[in-house]
């Protein structure tokens, strides 16, 4: 393990903490791995440590390279430093990346409370912005920040297509950021289909870190499966990367987005309606359209196809040919085809 730490701004006493792991030699296949790069709480006044190192364990071990960026907070705190902080940091890494044996595209940020926030903020604002994004008990609401005396923007109203998918977790109970945060941001990121995995605990305080009594002391009122978030989310994770090791890394199992109705091109992931809304799509697939009207049982008699194809308008192209076993073999010839049509 290689430690190194960074000073980015040494009159506001923001540092980066570097945890390498080595790859090749006993690792064999593995050339790099995935990141993650941690944002502690505090309020915007300090950098809690007791979500920074107890954070970055957990990781890796399973694997990852780890960064903790402790940013400008107390009186050195004013939008955007925070922000600012997380880009030379997010570059940093990145242009490191052979050095401290990081994939470049498979970063994902984590952060607690406001700096779950400061996650939030580098997912929907952020020139580099992070490949995923854990965000924990995380203030999101700028009714919440006005609560808690700091100026900040609000993070649910600026996602977009361009929003990293989310991983988040909080208690129902939480007195001090309300759940409502959490809610926000389920559905703006759904709004833009972007994929997300969520856990609200039934009940638990705020600033719970990994839950574990090491960390978060005896006495305290929270289920022990709060604990879980961070397992779910290393799993969360290698679905989204690919799940890596010695022999290397495996195709990712879960899409950052639903699907690609917002990509540039048209392809097998599009929804059905995007795809046979567009005229160039519906003359290049007349072949595989004359198969699925044989294949395609309406759900009820009068059923019309075309009523049949609005029916199913939300799903993949990919997955109902998938599903009903439908030119399975060709899958790689229509993709092709599809991704020569523009996505207008």
């Amino acid at each position: 393990m290689k430690y190194e730490k960074i000073v980015l701004n040494q009159e506001r006493n923001v540092t980066l903490t570097a945890m390498v792991q080595g790859v090749g030699g006993e690792f064999r296949a593995l050339k790099a791995r995935p990141a993650v790069l941690i944002l502690p709480g505090g309020g915007y006044m300090f950098c809690s440590d007791r979500e920074a190192d107890p954070i970055a364990m957990p990781y890796l071990k399973a694997g990852f390279q780890a960064f903790i960026l402790r940013y400008s907070t107390g009186e050195h705190f004013r939008w955007p430093l925070p922000l600012e902080d997380y880009e030379q940091a997010m570059a940093l890494i990145r242009a490191r990346a052979e050095d401290w044996h990081v994939i470049p595209d498979q970063i994902a940020v984590i952060g607690f409370s406001a700096g779950g926030h400061l996650a939030g903020a580098a997912a929907v604002l952020a020139e580099n912005r992070p490949n995923a994004a854990i965000l924990g008990y995380p203030v999101l609401r700028r009714e919440t920040a006005m609560e808690i005396g700091v100026e900040i923007p609000g993070i649910a109203e600026l996602v977009d297509e361009k929003t990293c998918p989310c991983f988040l977790f909080a208690t129902r109970t939480d007195s001090v950021v309300p759940i409502q945060n959490t809610l926000d941001m389920l559905n703006a990121l759904n709004r833009y289909q972007t994929s997300f995995e969520c856990h609200i605990y039934g009940y638990g305080p705020h600033g719970f870190s990994t839950g574990d009594p090491s960390v978060l002391g005896s006495g305290v009122l929270l289920p022990d499966r709060a604990q879980d978030w961070v397992r779910d989310s290393i799993a969360w994770l290698r679905d989204l990367f690919g799940v890596f090791g010695a022999d290397g890394q495996a195709e990712p199992v879960c899409r950052g987005h639903v699907t690609d109705d917002a990509e540039a091109w048209l392809s097998l992931d599009c929804s059905v309606s995007r795809i046979f809304g567009n005229s160039e799509a519906r003359r290049v697939l007349q072949e595989l359209l004359a198969v699925m009207r044989e294949k395609l049982v309406p759900f009820t008699p009068d059923m019309s196809f075309e009523d049949m194809l609005q029916a199913l308008g939300r799903m993949t192209l990919r997955e109902i040919l998938s599903e009903r076993q439908i030119e399975t073999e060709r899958f790689a010839e229509w993709d092709e085809a599809l991704r020569r049509i523009p996505n207008i």
